[in-house]
């Protein structure tokens, strides 16, 4: 076990691997030593055709938390075994009903000593372990499940080069990429609208002279990413957050939510008390962003904006 104190966890998936190898080979070991003729990867389906007399092969699947092709593929083994047999009473083709032939029903006998024997051993393996290894495999499970392992390396992955972004606030050396970013978002789902055209070509006097300010993410010094909080002549807001994109090439850094949260403290700072955006549902990845930050839907305000069928608010 050299290798895996070397490369640490990195190596979950090879040396879980390793270990069901392991287990598959003492299995077929053990079905010999009971002189029985099965495949280890027969045993979930073929168990729970000993509970059911008569079952479909969508409903073992289920059962199993197996694809349907792969139980289909071990049915057809299985078949061809002699251990189980399509059901010919009924006429419903569609639902492929199968049961354990006679001999599968012998074979089932043997193996449910056999799985006295196994339980038994698995038992006392787990009593000399100083950790019960199929407790853990019950919470693994059930916590990969509320987040799968791939969803986790992402976040990290998100956590670390989020680390290299810098939020800083708009000089007219941005201006470019103010415009440039939005345009890009803007022309591939909708098209630009005289209102964009106010507040990209003129941020100076649409949006910052107005009290108004905007910030722009830099990941390697390069501006990756902006978003402005507008100052409304709403009564009941003070800021809009607008005009928020992020470079296609800079996704998956956490920049959306970087400058959202930026946005968030700098209109407490200013004794904000409501926050406003306009959205469409199209960009859900955008729609999940406001959510997260505490954005909750509204409705009713007028807005410039043909694209915009959402309308949100926060309490800060």
């Amino acid at each position: 076990m050299g290798f895996f104190d070397k490369v640490g966890k990195v190596a979950l998936g090879s040396r879980l691997r390793l270990m069901t190898a392991s287990i598959t080979d003492d299995a077929a070991k053990i079905y010999e030593l009971y002189g029985v003729d099965f495949m280890p990867k027969w045993f979930p389906v073929f168990y729970v055709l000993t509970e059911e007399r008569e079952i479909t092969i969508t409903e073992i699947a289920n059962e199993i938390g197996h694809s349907q092709p792969s139980v289909s593929k071990i049915v057809q083994e299985m078949i061809t075994a002699g251990l189980v047999e399509e059901n010919e009473k009924t006429n419903d083709k569609r639902r492929n009903i199968v049961v354990l032939t006679k001999q599968g029903l012998l074979l089932s006998k043997k193996i449910k000593l056999q799985c006295i024997d196994v339980e038994a051993a698995v038992e006392s393996l787990i009593a000399e372990s100083n950790h019960n290894l199929w407790a853990a495999l019950e919470e693994w499970e059930f916590l990969l499940e509320q987040k799968s392992l791939f969803k986790r390396v992402n976040e990290q992955k998100k956590t670390r080069e989020s680390q290299y972004v810098q939020i800083v606030e708009y000089e007219y050396k941005y201006q470019d990429a103010f415009k440039a970013l939005n345009v890009e978002w803007i022309s591939t789902y909708f098209e630009m609208e005289e209102a964009d055209y106010k507040a990209l070509d003129h941020p100076k006097e649409y949006i910052l002279d107005k009290g108004g300010k905007i910030f722009v993410a830099l990941y390697q010094n390069e501006p990756v990413g902006v978003c402005a909080m507008i100052k409304m002549q709403d009564e009941n807001y003070d800021f809009e957050l607008a005009k928020m994109a992020v470079s296609p090439k800079a996704q998956g850094k956490n920049i959306g939510w970087l400058l959202g949260q930026t946005i968030v403290e700098n209109a407490k700072k200013q004794g904000a008390k409501k926050l406003y955006l306009e959205s469409n549902t199209i960009l859900k990845p955008a729609i999940n962003l406001y959510h997260k930050l505490g954005f909750q839907k509204i409705s009713g305000l007028a807005t410039p904006y043909k694209r915009c069928n959402i309308q949100m608010e926060l309490l800060v």
